[in-house]
């Protein structure tokens, strides 16, 4: 968990938003941001790391599967602030990615993962960013 204490810039970060026909794969997130709510597998873009290999690894690390990225969709902000300024600032890179096999389980930094049809994602404890990605995708 980065905060102010640790970094003092933006932290960029990839998401997926996996998919297999018209359902989504999520994962409930187990740590602060957001811990106990719904989100797309992702996080830390490593150093050297390309944007598409970051995705892939962190869905593999996160879900167990594998995928294929189809595109780019959006980036996304997430800041978080608390009384004495930013806690939590991420630029996330979101890319499209189609599900292509695997062992769906969660890692040891999510509590669970769901692969779910996308009308029923939306019922879902989301996080905000989560819901606002989702809302774009059109499956």
């Amino acid at each position: 968990m980065l905060s102010l204490l640790d970094v003092d810039k933006p932290t960029v970060a990839v998401a997926a938003v996996a998919t297999s026909g018209r359902s989504v794969l999520l994962v409930k997130r187990k740590y602060p941001p957001n811990a106990g709510k719904w989100s797309l597998p992702g996080g830390y873009l490593e150093l050297g790391e390309r944007l598409v290999d970051g995705v892939l690894r962190e869905l593999r690390e996160e879900t167990g599967v594998g995928g294929v990225v189809e595109r780019f969709m959006t980036p996304v902000e997430y800041i978080e602030s608390d009384g004495d300024g930013v806690r939590y600032h991420f630029v996330i890179l979101v890319y499209l990615v189609r599900i292509t096999g695997g062992n769906l389980r969660a890692s040891d930094d999510a509590d669970e993962v769901a692969l779910v049809p996308i009308e029923k994602a939306f019922e879902m404890d989301l996080t905000e960013t989560t819901r606002e990605v989702l809302r774009q995708v059109g499956l």
